[in-house]
């Protein structure tokens, strides 16, 4: 029961991170957030506590800094003891326009949070999980991470580095019983598109989506909540290595489901069917 359960949420405190936070508090979860802004991350806290969460950590920590997040989990042990689920959710959009005129500094920036920082966390959750012979890992995906993404190529690069890492701890920790998996979590409304818009031209094609996205309401962002919630659960053992996408995968389904526990290729960065290239029938 996840009532019984740690869970640290990171990138908690605004966007699709504080939606995932108010799904496990809803849980009664022992919830953890962190992030790099203090008063994101006060405001979020005293909403989660309202909600009904078991009890309520809101850290402030830079996750692309190996120090940082040595602290972070060092509080989270004295407060709460072992992180049962991480969901590595922080991330950055990074530099918008051709990938010729980006910043050395910004692309090695978008890489540390949103690879580097991904991976730091893993690590100091997988010591804990181990020691518990159990354990849910969950990371974000994003736009690029399956197929190119025109003048977003830091933040593209690292997200399909991220699954990839995702798919690789996986399989090095499938026999320790810690499920690791990704969530794509569909077009939701956050800083990013904020960012986009203020962008302009640089964005190119994108931008008259995000124009339509920011006056018509983009995804839900509780849609990855929910399957967050779900993939951390004991419902979703035995399903570890996948990309899930919270708006077009019917993770909900039980033949689904039961294909995603059975079916290795099922579900991969490949998104392969078998051994053979192509759609996936479900």
């Amino acid at each position: 029961m996840l009532n019984e359960s740690t869970v640290l949420i990171t990138g908690g405190g605004r966007g699709i991170g504080a939606a995932i936070a108010m799904a496990f508090a809803r849980t009664h979860a022992r919830v953890v957030i962190t992030g790099r802004s203090a008063s994101a991350l006060s405001a979020q806290e005293e909403i989660l506590r309202e909600a009904g969460a078991g009890d309520v950590l809101a850290v402030t920590a830079d996750i692309s800094k190996a120090e940082q997040v040595d602290r972070l989990f060092e509080t989270i042990h004295d407060a709460f003891g072992p992180v049962d689920v991480l969901v590595a959710n922080a991330g950055v959009q990074g530099p918008i326009g051709p990938l010729e005129e980006s910043s050395p500094e910004e692309f090695a920036d978008t890489l540390a949070v949103n690879l580097t920082g991904t991976w730091l966390c893993m690590r100091a959750a997988i010591a804990d999980m181990k020691a518990k012979h159990y354990g849910k890992i969950i990371t974000m995906s994003g736009g690029g991470a399956t197929g190119p993404r025109e003048r977003f190529a830091a933040y593209a690069a690292s997200k399909a580095a991220v699954v990839r890492l995702t798919e690789t701890a996986a399989a090095e920790l499938r026999h320790d019983h810690i499920d690791v998996n990704a969530i794509a979590p569909g077009a939701v409304n956050t800083r990013m598109l904020d960012e986009l818009l203020a962008a302009g031209e640089r964005a190119g094609a994108e931008l008259t989506g995000a124009r339509s996205r920011a006056e018509n309401g983009g995804t839900p962002p509780d849609r990855a909540a929910e399957l967050a919630v779900f993939l951390a659960s004991s419902f979703s053992d035995g399903i570890t290595g996948k990309l899930l996408s919270a708006v077009w995968d019917p993770w909900e389904d039980a033949a689904f489901a039961e294909r995603l526990a059975s079916d290795p290729d099922f579900c991969t960065l490949r998104r392969i069917d078998g051994k053979h290239f192509g759609s996936i029938d479900t």
